[in-house]
C-alpha cells in the first residue's frame, strides 16, 4: 500500500506542477498552444525519475503546437524539482521541434542543435 500512496502522491505533485504552469492564465495568455494537452500528452515523459524514452505520437502532436520557448520562460525551481528540464528539451527535439541552442528552460540551458 505505502508504494502505491507514494505513487499518487507523486502524480498529484507532478499534475499539480503542470497546472501551476501550463494552467496558469499568464503563460496561457502568453505563450500559444494547448497547455492542458501539453500537461495530458507529455507528463509522464518529462518526470524526474525513470530513463529518457521516446514521446507517444499524441504527445508530438501536442509539442508541434505549443511555443515551447514561450513555456521554458515560466518554468520555476518548484516545477523543476519534479520535472526534468533536459526531458522536455529531449522530448522537443524527439518531435521534431528542437529548442535552439542557448534557450534556457529553468536553468537548464539547452546544449544541442
Amino acid at each position: 500500500m505505502a508504494i502505491s500512496t507514494t505513487r499518487f502522491m507523486f502524480f498529484a505533485m507532478l499534475i499539480c506542477s503542470f497546472a501551476a504552469i501550463f494552467g496558469n492564465k499568464m503563460v496561457s495568455g502568453q505563450c500559444s498552444g494547448d497547455m492542458q494537452g501539453l500537461m495530458e500528452q507529455c507528463a509522464k515523459y518529462v518526470q524526474k525519475p525513470g530513463p529518457m524514452i521516446q514521446p507517444s505520437s499524441a504527445c508530438c502532436s501536442v509539442v508541434k503546437n505549443v511555443d515551447l520557448a514561450c513555456v521554458c520562460g515560466h518554468i520555476t525551481t518548484e516545477v523543476e524539482s519534479i520535472i526534468s528540464m533536459e526531458k522536455a528539451a529531449f522530448i522537443a527535439q524527439a518531435c521534431g521541434k528542437p529548442l535552439a541552442r542557448g534557450t534556457r528552460c529553468g536553468s537548464y540551458v539547452v546544449h544541442g542543435n
